[in-house]
């Protein structure tokens, strides 16, 4: 499977060399059986990334589950992950299997690793290492067989400097690092991300979808160059959902732009005599507002 049928497999948009190098170090590690930790900010695609080395890898046909670390509050995220055996803490009715049970022979995404309590942190390296847990409340040994994939939106390598990381536990995560870039990272890519979210809403709208101009198209390149240019940096300066917001209100102007709405006003008046390409002004309120949404 090449490079292009991964991203048209898993929903990946984007040509950037950062992107695609992230995509190149995520198959060919998926073949072996190696600890992957993925860095990047919150909402890049991670997960995308660890069902991707998943889905090529040996293990394909047996289970694959995502475990959010920060999620789980930390008297129970050992039970969740280890299992725990019948009346081993208040309200334990029964034997449970963890996640590493349940998930033996497949692979574990393991997000914001770094949210992970300090006392799971040395239950997962003896996992890492010998493949050995015992359940909450037990005194026996058991053996997994789990790929590790770990993610985080934070520097581990200074958590271990400041205490809050594990230091033999950052360094057997960080078998194999890849970073998915942001989309501040990936400036190339925005008017493909914008020509697909433009598509989508003029579907989900019933109209044609909207073009940018060539001003726009050159935005990654020079940020002066437009208005709407100036507004595509902007708004795609915190990532994909505001360049998302922004192709959506791109299709709402078409179905009828606006007049500017006083102050005591909820929402923008609609008004087909408004061409809002000739209102810069206008758009960037219709914006803020959308953004409320």
């Amino acid at each position: 499977m090449d490079q292009q049928q991964i991203k048209n497999r898993f929903g990946i948009i984007g040509n950037s060399p950062a992107l695609n190098y992230a995509l190149q170090v995520a198959t060919q590690v998926a073949a072996t059986d190696l600890t992957v930790l993925i860095n990047g900010e919150s909402g890049v695609g991670k997960e995308v990334f660890s069902m991707i080395i998943h889905a090529l890898s040996a293990r394909k046909h047996n289970p694959f589950i995502a475990v959010n670390c920060g999620a789980i509050p930390e008297g129970t995220i050992d039970s969740e992950l280890f299992g725990h055996e019948k009346g081993s803490f208040t309200g334990a009715m029964d034997s449970r299997k963890g996640y590493f049970e349940t998930v033996n022979g497949g692979t574990i995404f393991l997000d914001e690793i770094g949210e992970m309590p300090h006392g799971t942190q040395a239950r997962l390296l003896r996992v890492l290492e010998t493949g050995e847990y015992i359940r909450v409340g037990s005194s026996k040994v058991q053996k997994t067989d789990v790929r590790v994939i770990a993610a985080t939106n934070k520097d581990l390598l200074l958590g271990t400097q400041n205490g809050k990381f594990r230091e033999d536990l950052y360094y057997r995560l960080n078998t194999v690092p890849i970073r998915v870039p942001s989309l501040r990272d990936r400036k190339e890519d925005i008017v493909i991300l914008f020509r697909k979210f433009a598509v989508d809403f003029a579907e989900k709208y019933k109209t044609s979808p909207i073009q940018l101009d060539e001003g726009a198209r050159e935005a990654g390149r020079d940020p002066s160059a437009s208005h709407l240019a100036l507004m595509v940096n902007a708004f795609v300066a915190d990532d994909g959902q505001q360049a998302w917001d922004l192709a959506r209100n791109g299709v709402l102007h078409q179905l009828g732009a606006y007049e500017a709405w006083d102050a005591g006003h909820d929402t923008p008046e609609l008004n087909g005599d408004v061409d809002w390409r000739n209102e810069p002004g206008k758009l960037a309120d219709l914006l803020e507002y959308m953004k409320t949404l």
